[in-house]
């Protein structure tokens, strides 16, 4: 069992009249790769930039290894961020870059410089040490970044949005740089991104977040597979989300037909949101379907066909292998363990919920 390493207790920040957190509760435990993912001012940047030192809560307050950190300065706290903006220096080589840390805190030349190598080594950029920052590309100057971070021996690497202004490319590789990393490096890593799909490849832990809130905390299995509301099933990837009536365990009812779930407990003839993802729709011949339809657009995503299918009112998005024309005739079929059924939500603020494993 991991132990704990950051709490966030009662956590509230606001700006003037705008709440940006409300008392906001987070648990991670060492050696994680947890992901806070959310859209534009859901608060994933003001609870990093509050680990981090640059930002202080209203109230609440921080532990990080069981110590009270609220009020301490940033650069007293035993973790390192590295931003979008890699905020390199462009006068200095890339070894300067890298043991400017190191400088300040007065460590000997013979260990600054075994460092260097070190950390060079580890993001895969050997023999760069007298290079000039303005010769690198984008990639590169983002694992200096990392690197400049790191020899200073972190518990905790914080990155916000450091992929952003890559291309999908770079992106996607430097991905896979930053888990291996992970792995050999040992620490707690905590992650900034409103790119689903980049959290579904790298973290060990999303924190989905809205409004100040936590929506759901899950490893990507779960967050994708098991979503917890509505707004979780719709920012993760693509969803088909419908208004349904549970009229008893196992049996919902959506578009005026009732269909078979695995679903129990939601009591009878009660409203719900049903979620079913776009490749979990089954299109059969119009005599074995739930509902018939016909197909209204098409595109070619390289993997697979995304369609549209007007079925009972309703705009039914479906992904699939097989080239369905435009006009097609359709049955829709969904299988009851692909069928999520979910609370119609009260309000649309949900409170926050610790890590639990």
């Amino acid at each position: 069992m991991k132990k704990d390493l950051i709490n966030f207790i009662d956590i509230s920040k606001s700006y003037g009249s705008n709440m940006i957190l409300d008392e906001f509760n987070l648990t991670v435990r060492e050696n994680e790769f947890v992901t806070l993912l959310g859209p534009s001012g859901c608060g994933k940047t003001t609870t990093l930039r509050m680990l981090g030192g640059f930002e202080t809560p209203d109230t609440g307050k921080i532990l990080f290894d069981g110590e009270d950190i609220t009020y301490l300065p940033a650069n007293e706290r035993k973790l390192n961020t590295v931003f979008q903006k890699y905020s390199l220096f462009p006068h200095m080589s890339i070894a300067d870059n890298i043991a400017f840390g190191l400088k300040i805190s007065k460590k000997s030349k013979a260990y600054i410089n075994d460092k260097i190598k070190y950390a060079l080594k580890l993001v895969n950029l050997d023999g760069y040490e007298n290079r000039s920052i303005d010769s690198l590309s984008g990639g590169q100057q983002q694992r200096i970044a990392i690197a400049r971070a790191i020899v200073n021996e972190p518990k905790v690497l914080l990155l916000d949005e450091p992929l952003g202004a890559l291309d999908l490319k770079l992106r996607q590789s430097m991905q896979y740089e930053l888990i291996r990393l992970k792995e050999e490096l040992g620490i707690t890593f905590l992650y900034v991104t409103h790119d689903q799909e980049e959290a579904l490849t790298m973290s060990d832990s999303i924190v989905v977040m809205n409004q100040g809130y936590i929506q759901q905390i899950g490893s990507p299995e779960e967050i994708y597979n098991e979503p917890e509301n509505a707004f979780v099933a719709d920012f993760i990837g693509h969803s088909n989300i419908i208004d349904g009536t549970m009229i008893k365990d196992e049996l919902v009812e959506i578009l005026g037909v009732k269909i078979p779930c695995v679903d129990r407990g939601f009591g009878e003839n009660k409203p719900v949101d049903v979620v079913i993802r776009p490749e979990d729709v089954e299109l059969v011949d119009p005599s074995e379907g739930y509902l018939e339809g016909d197909v209204v657009s098409l595109i070619f995503k390289g993997v697979h066909y995304e369609l549209e299918v007007l079925a009972n009112g309703y705009e039914w998005l479906v992904h699939t292998t097989k080239l369905v024309p435009v006009g097609t005739h359709v049955g829709i079929k969904v299988i009851p363990f692909n069928i999520q059924i979910m609370h119609k939500p009260e309000s649309s603020d949900e409170k926050a919920v610790e890590i639990d494993e």
